[in-house]
């Protein structure tokens, strides 16, 4: 499982990148010596280096809990088995949020494989996948 670098991390990186960007495009005079090079003035400050990634959007267990009804008629069964062909069908409840967010925009992506979750996926957007995750990590 990734972990999410933290913003300031993400900010320095960018940061640098930028300054590298611009070190290498910048092509060198003979005349200008090194400490004259201003690399801090030409560089763009993070925030116009590079748009930011969207924010992962937060989720609502309440609407998590409604979307979930679906769920309940193979992940809700003890014991179930699928005919896809014959999965055993995990237990979600109780899973990490970014577990499960992660899953399901696998599914959608199709890069996970199984029909049935690739196409319920598919008719999720990334709020609803959020709102799902959210409340399926409550479910005990």
């Amino acid at each position: 499982m990734m972990r999410p670098l933290p913003l300031a991390a993400c900010l320095a990186l960018a940061a640098a990148l930028s300054v590298a960007v611009v070190t290498a495009q910048t092509p060198a005079s003979p005349a200008t010596a090194p400490a004259e090079a201003k690399p801090a003035e030409a560089a763009p400050t993070p925030a116009t280096a590079a748009p930011a990634a969207p924010a992962t959007p937060v989720g609502n267990p309440q609407a998590g809990r409604t979307l979930a009804y679906t769920c309940q008629g193979c992940h809700g069964v003890e014991g179930y088995k699928n005919a896809y062909p014959s999965f055993h069908v995990p237990r979600i409840g109780g899973q990490s949020a970014e577990y499960l967010a992660q899953a399901l925009t696998e599914y959608k992506k199709g890069n996970r494989k199984h029909p049935t979750m690739q196409a319920q996926a598919q008719s999720f957007s990334d709020q609803d996948i959020a709102d799902l995750s959210a409340y399926l990590s409550s479910v005990k």
